[in-house]
């Protein structure tokens, strides 16, 4: 017995022996650059102790259709950035704001973005309604639809399930506004999301595969057959819509005090895998952008994340979330967050 609680002891100690810091000056083996699938997993599995890696349901083109151009993330130039907040208590080392605003039932659900790239609007009706109800104190539990921004935007966001600038979809929902929205066929509300859930999951209707990247849906400024509110009536708006600062202090307590937040940042081919912990980027080809929600942060097994609401479905990562490396600007996941206030 005493051997073993010393062996276990050991395996223990020396499976974070090195640190981030280390890993990443770690030199990469040339090999590496053409490993793929099993092979790949295998590599990363054996080669860092932050995050387990494994092989997803959604296939690579399903994982290449929910990203978009790196070119979307960007500032436009007439984007203002948030005055630091003032906090009049510690940052802790733990936040979720799922325990801070229990009564907000979005800041628990996943989004499926399905084959299109449209993360953005994704991302930023997701984050839109989570300040809703958390400015609100829970009275507004409106979900705004990702679909209304997603086709009405048009060219002043970018080129829908291609890709859009994330600060110019909460400008859009400051102007026009956006109605209610929720997955695909859901009742009760103005605009459900357009596309299917690729393939199948738990719990969840099939629907049917998925091949290629989706068309942008037409803009159309009539709610669902049935739905009793005009589309004119059903909409909510922001107030404000700002960039904030790139800092880990900034971030943290813009979403200590106002709630979850958008960001943007650089995907590499060793995301696809990811499936727990800590996601700590090493090597791969780089494939594009993706937008998220931020909604929390912490410590695992030393290792300080940023907890991440992904769109994915549920199947995917934690249950739907990851998280990443934080105070360090991985993937310059610190460079692009962007939130804004609601009309309450």
């Amino acid at each position: 017995m005493g051997i073993t609680l010393v062996l276990l002891a050991a395996l223990c100690t020396t499976a974070y022996s090195i640190t981030v810091e280390e890993f990443k000056a770690l030199p990469i083996p040339e090999s590496a650059s053409n490993l793929e699938g099993q092979a790949f997993v295998d590599f990363i599995n054996e080669n860092q102790p932050f995050y387990k890696a494994e092989i997803p349901k959604m296939s690579f083109e399903q994982f290449q259709s929910r990203l978009m151009n790196f070119k979307y993330l960007k500032k436009p130039v007439h984007a203002k950035t948030a005055d630091e907040l003032v906090l009049n208590e510690p940052i802790p080392e733990r936040f979720d704001a799922r325990e801070k605003w229990p009564y907000c039932d979005s800041m628990k659900q996943i989004r499926d973005q399905a084959n299109c790239g449209s993360c953005w609007a994704v991302s930023a009706a997701s984050t839109m309604s989570d300040r809703l109800c958390a400015h609100s104190q829970g009275e507004k539990k409106t979900i705004i639809s990702d679909t209304d921004i997603l086709a009405c935007c048009g060219s002043l966001c970018g080129e829908g399930c291609e890709g859009g600038v994330l600060l110019e979809a909460w400008e859009f929902v400051m102007k026009e506004g956006a109605c209610s929205g929720g997955p695909y066929l859901a009742k009760d509300c103005c605009k459900y999301y357009p596309f299917h859930p690729c393939g199948k999951h738990a719990g969840q209707p099939y629907y049917g595969e998925c091949s290629g990247t989706r068309k942008t849906p037409a803009c159309r400024k009539t709610c669902a057959f049935g739905y009793k509110p005009k589309y004119d009536k059903d909409k909510n708006y922001a107030s404000s819509a700002y960039c904030v600062n790139a800092t880990e202090e900034a971030i943290q307590k813009e979403i200590m005090i106002n709630g979850p937040v958008q960001t943007g940042y650089e995907v590499y081919s060793d995301f696809y895998f990811y499936k727990r912990g800590v996601y700590v980027h090493k090597t791969g080809k780089q494939y594009g952008a993706h937008a998220v929600k931020i909604i929390g942060w912490g410590v695992e097994n030393g290792v300080k994340y940023w907890l991440v609401a992904n769109s994915w479905n549920y199947d995917w990562g934690e249950d739907g979330f990851f998280k990443i490396l934080r105070g360090t600007n991985e993937c310059n996941i610190e460079s692009w967050v962007v939130a804004g206030a609601m009309k309450v």
